[in-house]
């Protein structure tokens, strides 16, 4: 089954890296990448900015470079970024922009609604929350009114979970990643997020799954394979990232 990995982060220590509460990463370069997957039908991806990367852009641009057009970029920049940045940010692969309310890193929640507007204006991305789905409610009516918003690991809480379901019957998308880090029943999330819309769910590795208490493993396609027809695998693990970065 061809795989549209949604999620994963590589990890150039030739470029800035920032501790982040207490954690620095250890390096993962494109190559480490492609032998994790060797084994999987890859048919790309999105490279996710991590909280500890900051506002760099070079390591990205750089990994976009190597893997190819079929993958793209999701990236934290500050407010003050000018128009013309993020278009040569665009030109160069970059298809999201990222705010991470759990560990920081990137630019406030309290930017959200007008610089989600302004990049989905200027150059058509969507913004990405790494978020615990309870907290959704505080910003719930924002997130509502915006063009596309996507939000990572299922929620990652149980109890976030009704929220986040809410917000997916508004058209907000979910990334069915980082079963290893969640805190939820992870088949009972996407058996519920999947039946609200079925467009919803975009599966990824979120390799090399930096702090999570479970790596990635193959168990983790195989339980989405075991949950759903064939129709809804294809949609969980490749239509649906791909129709949402390259649309």
């Amino acid at each position: 089954m061809k795989i549209f990995d949604a999620h994963f982060h590589i990890i150039d220590l030739n470029f800035p890296i920032n501790e982040n509460q207490g954690y620095t990463p250890p390096s993962y370069m494109v190559n480490d990448y492609l032998k994790a997957t060797s084994h999987l039908h890859i048919g790309g991806g999105a490279i996710v900015s991590g909280s500890f990367q900051g506002f760099d852009q070079a390591y990205l641009v750089k990994a976009l470079t190597q893997l190819g057009p079929s993958f793209c970029g999701v990236t934290q920049l500050p407010y003050t970024v000018t128009d013309e940045e993020i278009v040569d940010l665009h030109n160069n692969g970059v298809r999201a922009l990222r705010f991470n309310i759990k560990r920081g890193g990137s630019e406030d929640v309290s930017k959200l609604d007008r610089f989600a507007r302004r990049v989905y204006d200027l150059v058509g991305w969507h913004s990405e929350l790494y978020i615990d789905a309870k907290s959704l409610p505080d910003i719930a009516s924002t997130i509502e009114a915006l063009p596309a918003i996507s939000i990572d690991h299922l929620g990652l809480s149980e109890e976030g979970l009704p929220h986040l379901v809410k917000l997916v019957d508004k058209g907000v998308r979910v990334k069915a990643t980082g079963f290893g880090r969640v805190e939820l029943d992870v088949k009972k999330a996407l058996q519920t997020i999947y039946n609200v819309n079925p467009d919803a769910l975009m599966f990824g590795t979120d390799l090399p799954s930096t702090r999570a208490k479970r790596p990635f493993n193959n168990a983790d396609i195989e339980l989405i394979q075991q949950l759903f027809d064939e129709q809804a695998v294809a949609k969980i693990l490749y239509q649906n990232a791909m129709q949402w970065y390259f649309k």
